[in-house]
């Protein structure tokens, strides 16, 4: 019998989690009932329709991820929640929701065929903000989610139950990569990733409280950016404490070298006061963090995940706007 489990003997070998937000342009979650097979839209409620069209757009390579949600009511209600997420442009703090209510999981397909080709307006129903928090609890794919997620969302709801804060929904997700950080989360409309999670350290995240630096344990990156780009975000974070999460930031790889040894990126913030700041970062490889590791408990054998380290960070421009301009 296999007793290995990816996230215990990735917190064994003390692997660092930053860098492991998977950076997609748009999100779309679909509601469904579990149980989900291991491919999640091989599941029994998934149709043809909407199986084929995650098919294309894989074979397509668009940076579109395809996502199942439910929570302990979507076996009974008679509607399906679609949820679009999609990346802002420019200077921003993260994805613009649209969702959807629809008759039944068979109306999906057609309906983000037509999103995607811009033409939504006849369809749109929900607009009020929300905050949504997906929880891996896979477990078809991969065990650490549900010997971690299953627990963790189960409390994650009586948190936010006793919590003073509205509008957040809590959702089970399929699989969105990092089980080995199990229970691992993301936390959209920011899109920022979460793994090792506990209930403390949710509780932060959700009210935005606490001790910064728990950032070091759980804090995966932010998925509107580049894997180097997230290491530089949150050392950001570290130094801004929880303002950062009021700034609208963008960011991009400079240079890098052909051997992604050395990589010089560029991250630029807007704060509350309209000041624009651009910080200009060499990256380089860590050869103490970067790790031999398996990526999943059924992986047959171990990768090098390469990880990234600052080693020069300086303040390029600062532009002040006058607020009495």
């Amino acid at each position: 019998m296999n007793t290995f489990f990816c996230s215990d003997n990735s917190k064994q070998i003390g692997e660092n989690l930053i860098g492991s937000a998977t950076n997609s342009e748009t999100y779309i979650l679909v509601e469904c009932p579990p149980p989900w097979t291991s491919e999640a839209f091989n599941s029994k409620w998934v149709p043809s329709n909407l199986k084929a069209l995650v098919e294309d757009v894989k074979r397509a390579k668009l940076p579109i991820r395809f996502l199942l949600i439910a929570n302990d009511l979507s076996h009974k209600v008679e509607q399906t929640t679609l949820l679009i997420y999609q990346k802002q442009k420019g200077l921003s703090q993260g994805y613009r929701k649209h969702e959807f209510k629809l008759a039944n999981i068979e109306q999906v397909a057609a309906l983000v065929k037509k999103f995607l080709w811009g033409n939504i307006s006849d369809y749109e129903r929900e607009t009020k903000f929300t905050r949504d928090i997906l929880v891996c609890t896979h477990g078809s794919h991969d065990k650490c989610c549900a010997r971690y997620g299953n627990p963790f969302y189960f409390y994650a709801q009586e948190t936010i139950a006793h919590s003073s804060l509205e509008n957040v929904r809590i959702w089970k997700s399929s699989h969105f990569g990092g089980h080995r950080f199990a229970p691992t989360m993301i936390d959209l409309p920011e899109g920022r990733y979460y793994g090792n999670l506990d209930q403390d350290t949710f509780k932060s995240i959700l009210a935005r409280t606490g001790d910064i630096q728990l950032f070091n344990q759980v804090y995966r990156g932010w998925g509107i950016l580049p894997v180097p780009l997230q290491i530089l975000e949150k050392e950001l974070i570290l130094r801004h404490g929880w303002d950062w999460f009021n700034y609208a930031v963008t960011g991009k790889i400079l240079e890098q070298s052909l051997d992604n040894q050395t990589l010089l990126a560029e991250l630029s913030f807007e704060d509350n006061s309209g000041s624009l700041y651009t910080y200009k970062a060499k990256l380089v490889k860590d050869e103490k963090r970067t790790v031999e590791v398996k990526s999943s408990c059924n992986a047959k054998e171990a990768s090098v995940v390469l990880k990234y380290s600052i080693a020069a960070l300086c303040l390029d421009s600062r532009k002040v706007v006058s607020l009495s301009a």
